[in-house]
């Protein structure tokens, strides 16, 4: 397993975001309502954050207002990550994202961690790669997790899950100070292998449109087979007709795989990944071990 070294601040609220027992995470995002409108009535989000927290999931990504109005028992019990900017779909340009919160408020609220947008090869990169350089600034000065969530989305992307462009994301994210990584899936646990192990940092895979159990399940293994760090599902969660039963099916998964992954297959350029199943993950490590090739 490769060690990622994080200040003592950094490393215990690593802790409560990356499950213990597996070394992977599994974050469910409620920010979809600043970009979106809202994703349930208010007190139904109230019970899809109770149900995540009481079913396995890791952590909450919301945005600072919605803080205030998450049950005690989810702050409590479940990690929370604040997100820092954001848009509207009605704006002139939906890919562009404005900061929204400052990592010194996070801490106030009592984030265990900041999330931060930015979508690659939109016509505002220039500013959103400055509010991540700043936000890294910020965490590394306040000893707070640092989440990038870099898409391969504007007018010059064709395709978001080229597994290229998502390396490209994912490394995007590390060289300006992330912890963690939040890209898209490749569509094939070989390629997304490839991008694990090109990158320095952890990765977690976002969720996509909502899919069947079936389906749903199958692509948390792969993930897992990948050697990803674990994945980030909303809309399969909040839109299932049983909340509570999608996020332990996707933590069983996660966590709890049947059968110990075995490494993927080798592409031409030799490259594999096997996920870790070791115990006793050092707190401070949030990358799974390369495979041995």
């Amino acid at each position: 397993m490769e060690v990622v070294h994080h200040s003592p601040g950094k490393s215990l609220r690593l802790s409560r975001l990356i499950n213990p027992v597996s070394g992977r995470t599994f974050v469910v995002p409620l920010d979809h309502s600043v970009a979106d409108g809202p994703i349930a009535s208010a007190p139904a989000v109230r019970d899809i954050a109770l149900a995540v927290s009481r079913n396995g999931g890791d952590a909450l990504l919301v945005h600072k207002g919605r803080m205030r109005f998450l049950p005690a028992d989810v702050l409590r019990g479940t990690a929370l990550v604040l997100h820092l900017n954001g848009i509207t779909r009605h704006a002139p340009d939906a890919n562009a994202k404005v900061r929204l919160a400052e990592v010194e408020e996070a801490l106030e609220l009592g984030a265990d961690a900041v999330s931060i947008h930015i979508n690659m090869g939109s016509d505002t990169e220039a500013e959103q790669l400055g509010d991540l350089a700043r936000a890294a600034d910020g965490c590394a000065r306040w000893g707070l997790p640092l989440i990038a969530m870099v898409y391969p989305r504007g007018p010059r992307m064709s395709d978001p899950t080229d597994p290229d462009l998502v390396a490209h994301a994912a490394n995007l994210a590390a060289d300006l100070g992330a912890d963690i990584a939040k890209v898209p899936y490749t569509g094939s646990p070989v390629t997304m292998a490839e991008v694990v192990r090109s990158c320095p940092i952890g990765i977690i895979t976002a969720g996509g449109a909502p899919v069947g159990g079936r389906q749903l399940t199958r692509t948390v293994g792969d993930v897992v087979a990948s050697g990803a760090l674990g994945v980030a599902m909303g809309r399969n969660v909040w839109a299932s007709h049983d909340v509570a039963g999608t996020v332990r099916l996707v933590a069983d998964a996660l966590h709890l795989p049947a059968v110990a992954p075995t490494a993927v297959a080798p592409t031409a350029g030799g490259l594999t990944a096997r996920a870790s199943s070791r115990p006793d993950h050092e707190l401070a490590a949030v990358h799974p071990a390369p495979a041995q090739t």
